[in-house]
């Protein structure tokens, strides 16, 4: 009798020492500056079950219930997702490395066409670029790989695979150290237009609108083309994007249209700033980046610009603005420069400034879109090597985290960028060698 109870009591033990030990308490940590080891203030810690903000030193706090942790901050690549066991010890550290990407611009064609596509891994390699902006799903609505969501297949978006293996490309340009990024192009969505014209955009007499490219919009402020959009981002979230950009995420800007909410700035703003924050909140678990592609006058107009989007209503869905700051795309200049594009530089120094004037946040928030292309509506110039210079010096003079160039054909030049032999020479000097 005494032996058996002895058996028990010892069978008992031994399964209570195998029951996981929980911390007592919530677990704590710090997110610092890889190279310089100071704290990162206000860095987004990812969890399982929700996201919490870090304080001015870096610190943060989340509940022991956690299971999976993550950190990026704007100005830092972002760290891969984190087991959490029952053992994990508090506090934690999180490592940032300080990033900023430089990237150019391809459409699905030209990710998807290898001539394309390799010249312009080739100017990565020799240049100070380290980044791409890849089209997801394009001008047009269509998605450029095998997509699972089934309205993709239903509306006829993948009637054109251009990339066979998504999920390959994004792991082998990783193995370049290429930073990726998702462009999602939102409500100007011809073949979701198409297949379902009660979602478009109508003009006052109920007809189907079209825009100078004779292509559809659909409604910014319909909850079924918000999901739509946002199934597209989380799926690019889990096939391994940096960042998710959703450009033409506004509406038309043209008078006269018929929406199913009243075409007045608050109803306009509320779609907009709706729609963005729905998306955050959906791609919060993927410790994904995320930004918004937003008009250049934006930052000079106290309005909407008559399209939904204001800086302060648009800043706290992102991590990053992406202000469009084309010099030709400027047609009515700015404050003392009426031919914006002769001032390539002060359009892009200028607006930056006004928009963080405006704001009050970290130049860090913004990345903008640099003119790569053929002038189209002043004096047809071509922007070459030294008015994309100027336009970077601008944008590096600011302290944005990188720029992005636009070329819709696919074509850019080394011209206007620093060799990477030139760059290690930099960093050479800085480090206080040679």
């Amino acid at each position: 009798m005494r032996g058996t109870r002895c058996f028990v009591a010892f069978l008992l033990m031994t399964l209570v020492s195998a029951l996981p030990v929980y911390a007592s308490g919530p677990i704590t940590g710090q997110v610092i500056n890889s190279v310089t080891k100071q704290p990162i203030k206000g860095a987004i810690i990812t969890l399982d079950n929700g996201v919490v903000q870090g304080d001015d030193n870096g610190m943060f706090t989340v509940p022991n219930s956690a299971t999976r942790i993550a950190a990026r901050a704007p100005g830092y690549l972002r760290t891969v997702m984190y087991s959490l066991s029952p053992r994990t010890k508090s506090p934690l550290e999180f490592r940032l490395q300080p990033f900023t990407p430089k990237a150019l611009y391809l459409t699905f064609y030209g990710i998807g066409d290898r001539k394309l596509r390799d010249a312009a891994l080739r100017l990565i390699d020799e240049t100070e670029l380290n980044a791409l902006v890849i089209d997801v799903k394009g001008d047009k609505g269509v998605i450029t790989y095998k997509s699972s969501i089934p309205m993709a297949s239903e509306i006829g978006a993948q009637k054109l695979i251009i990339v066979k293996d998504i999920k390959g490309l994004i792991k082998s340009l990783k193995a370049r150290g290429i930073y990726t990024i998702a462009r999602i192009v939102a409500f100007k969505d011809n073949t979701l237009g198409t297949a379902r014209p009660d979602l478009t955009i109508k003009t006052q007499d109920g007809k189907i609108w079209r825009d100078r490219e004779n292509l559809t919009w659909v409604n910014p402020a319909s909850r079924e083309v918000w999901n739509y959009n946002i199934n597209i981002a989380v799926e690019a979230a889990r096939n391994g994007f940096d960042e998710i950009q959703f450009d033409y995420v506004r509406f038309p800007d043209r008078k006269g249209l018929k929406f199913t909410v009243p075409n007045t700035e608050a109803s306009r703003v509320g779609a907009i700033s709706g729609f963005l924050a729905e998306a955050k909140k959906r791609l919060a678990p993927y410790n994904v980046f995320m930004a918004a592609d937003i008009f250049g006058y934006v930052s000079w107009n106290l309005d909407d610009t008559q399209i939904g989007q204001r800086l302060d209503r648009v800043l706290p869905c992102v991590d990053y603005v992406s202000l469009m700051l084309y010099p030709s795309g400027f047609q009515f200049g700015i404050p003392g420069y009426r031919n914006p594009v002769a001032h390539p530089y002060e359009i892009v120094s200028l607006s930056l400034k006004k928009s963080r004037e405006r704001t009050n946040v970290s130049s860090l928030r913004f990345r903008p879109w640099l003119q790569a292309f053929k002038d189209y509506a002043f004096d047809k110039r071509h922007f070459y090597g030294p008015e994309i210079r100027s336009q970077i010096k601008a944008a590096d003079e600011f302290g944005s985290n990188g720029w992005m160039l636009w070329n819709p054909r696919n074509v850019y030049m080394p011209d206007g960028l620093k060799k990477k032999t030139a760059l290690s020479r930099e960093k050479t000097r800085s480090n206080g060698a040679g």
